[in-house]
């Protein structure tokens, strides 16, 4: 089965290869320089997903010069910029348009290994499922909009969404993984379905076990909701099945879109309790094993409250 990868991979050698990504999307935050921060750090992540090292990077930028002051760009390119210089990347160029939406991101180049490419595919029946950042960052991005979200939680999702992925890659690469992506739009149980959609193994998530951002819970209760969460769960509906232990607003968490979100890590059992005591020692403090590997049911997801 072909497969959709997080970033393209070119073999140039036996000892080396590129890993080649872009993203750039719209403002998800007021502030110009934070913005640049989140876009660059979602930018940066699919070559982490992948075990590689970022090396440089070029801007896109599309912005509305004759409706919006030039000195918003500057902040988004600040923001940008000192994410890259975080994450030792090389600014080395770009491109920009005059559009009516701004839009800001990144195209990526990094290197890696050929044989140490984490891909989607690759999980093993036992391993246990790493995930490195909370869950919420959409229906707390929809409450803020709407007012009924505290600055606190608005505040800490912007942390973590401009938080780089390159500390939980690094101890990934060092322990050792069988497959990894990262969470984005299509929200959790949307990407862990891309890892193990046409093979010979499933997947089992303890919802109680999934770290969310404080106020999540609440917020989806009261029906905070995204319009790509629904569209998340209709097109992953005929693959994922949850136990009757589970609720409504749990499950609504689980197919949020996010917006640079952390790896979801499957990892050997005999690994995974390592793992997660390097990322949290590495300052990933919120990573969990949130789920496992199985060989039954082929492709498919089966979601519990708990183990």
């Amino acid at each position: 089965m072909e497969r959709v990868e997080d970033a393209g991979v070119y073999k140039l050698t036996d000892e080396l290869a590129i890993i080649q990504t872009l993203d750039f999307f719209t403002p998800i935050v007021d502030d110009p320089f934070i913005f640049g921060q989140i876009a660059a750090a979602n930018s940066l992540s699919d070559v982490y997903a992948m075990g590689g090292k970022p090396l440089t990077a070029m801007n896109i930028v599309c912005f509305p010069i004759q409706n919006m002051d030039i000195s918003i760009l500057r902040e988004i390119l600040l923001g940008g910029l000192e994410k890259m210089r975080e994450a030792d990347v090389v600014l080395v160029g770009g491109h920009s348009v005059d559009d009516q939406e701004l839009k800001y991101g990144l195209s990526v180049t990094g290197t890696i290994h050929p044989q140490k490419v984490l891909r989607k595919e690759g999980s093993k029946p036992g391993d246990r499922l790493i995930l490195t950042k909370p869950l919420g960052t959409g229906i707390i991005s929809t409450a803020v909009k709407g007012g009924f979200a505290s600055k606190e939680a608005a505040n800490r999702i912007a942390k973590s969404m401009s938080t780089l992925n390159r500390k939980a890659s690094e101890v990934m690469q060092e322990i050792g993984a069988n497959a990894c992506t990262d969470i984005t739009g299509f929200g959790l149980l949307g990407h862990a379905a891309e890892m193990i959609e046409g093979t010979d193994v499933g997947m089992v998530i303890y919802a109680n076990s999934v770290p969310v951002f404080t106020e999540t819970k609440e917020l989806a209760a009261m029906g905070m909701i995204p319009g790509g969460l629904y569209r998340n769960r209709d097109f992953r509906k005929s693959i994922v099945e949850f136990k009757p232990d589970v609720e409504e607003f749990q499950a609504d968490i689980l197919f949020d879109p996010q917006t640079s979100g952390g790896l979801l890590i499957s990892v050997s059992k005999e690994k995974a309790q390592h793992m997660l005591n390097k990322l949290h020692q590495a300052g990933v403090e919120e990573s969990a094993i949130i789920g496992e590997v199985v060989d039954n049911p082929k492709g498919k997801i089966i979601v519990k409250a708990t183990q």
